[in-house]
């Protein structure tokens, strides 16, 4: 495999919004949403909407509805119809199982303790140590099934934060990609509907930026294009703390919806709307997708929310 990433190619461009509807819309998801909407609608392209809700603990009964609700106040129209992940298991089986038939996943027995007790740590948590990749030990029983990595590393051009260099191996080890509970990894998921969707470009929170380089690999592993990634600041509060229902981040107004949306287009660096009245979303978003310039977005992976 090679270790650089494959653009994919898509005539219009087709970039998606994918929030976890584990509550409404806040200010920290709405920069990721305007600053998607505008890279893909200024140039030509579609916007598709996915409801990230696979993980059905955590999911907030009527905070979807509450998200497209927002959306369309805030004159942000989705093409397409909306996809849930909750009703994918069958695709996301589907490439688990071709994955298995290649002998790339096993069967891991480890506890999140064992694993924490054992590894050292990582870029996002601890480094799976690989205790179960060459068999389970007697008397122990598969909780989860995990990928085998490589010590090949991922590179990619990340459009707003730059090169990015990444040893999954190393860095992440052997991740999971159907998880104790029963439900498929988010890792995995996400590599399914981007492809199924024909995204070829991925706007998203900065947050996520550790992620990419096990999706470029599941992508290379199921045959998948990659998109092009661009990572936005993360808006966070004035302690640093990413804005999100546990940090009580508050809804996002929608009755001066041209309020709402200039605060995000500042924080992501553009020129200001001018002569907008609070409601006129037509102007506002005309304005906005006529100046949009991604490489005015800050190269920073966190911003607090005040810079608004």
């Amino acid at each position: 495999m090679s270790s650089s990433s494959v653009t994919a190619s898509a005539v219009p461009p087709r970039g998606r919004f994918a929030p976890s509807p584990t509550g409404p819309l806040h200010f920290g998801s709405l920069v990721a949403a305007v600053g998607s909407y505008l890279d893909a609608k200024s140039r030509g392209g579609e916007w598709l909407l996915r409801m990230e809700d696979l993980d059905q603990p955590r999911t907030v009964p009527g905070a979807a509805d509450s998200i497209l609700r927002a959306l369309e106040a805030l004159g942000m129209a989705w093409d397409g119809p909306v996809l849930y992940q909750s009703g994918r298991d069958q695709a996301y089986r589907a490439a688990l199982e071709k994955l298995k038939a290649r002998g790339l996943v096993y069967p891991c027995a480890c506890s999140r303790r064992e694993i924490a007790d054992s590894a050292v740590s990582g870029i996002d948590g601890p480094v799976y140590p690989g205790t179960c990749r060459k068999g389970l030990l007697p008397g122990r029983s598969a909780r989860a099934e995990r990928v085998l990595t490589s010590s090949e590393p991922i590179i990619f051009e990340d459009a707003v934060q730059g090169r990015i260099v990444h040893t999954i191996e190393r860095q992440i080890g052997d991740f999971v990609l159907k998880r104790a509970d029963g439900f498929h990894a988010y890792q995995l998921a996400v590599v399914v509907d981007d492809a199924e969707q024909g995204i070829s470009d991925v706007v998203r929170g900065a947050d996520l930026l550790d992620s990419t380089p096990r999706q470029i690999y599941l992508q290379r592993l199921l045959g998948y294009p990659t998109p092009r990634y661009a990572h936005l600041p993360v808006a966070v509060n004035v302690v640093g703390e990413k804005l999100s229902k546990q940090t009580l981040a508050p809804p996002v107004t929608t009755d001066e919806p041209v309020i709402t949306l200039d605060a995000a287009l500042r924080f992501l660096g553009q020129a200001p709307v001018t002569d907008c009245a609070p409601g006129d979303v037509r102007t506002f978003w005309a304005q906005a997708l006529a100046g949009w310039r991604i490489d005015r977005v800050p190269r920073q992976r966190t911003q607090p929310a005040q810079s608004a």
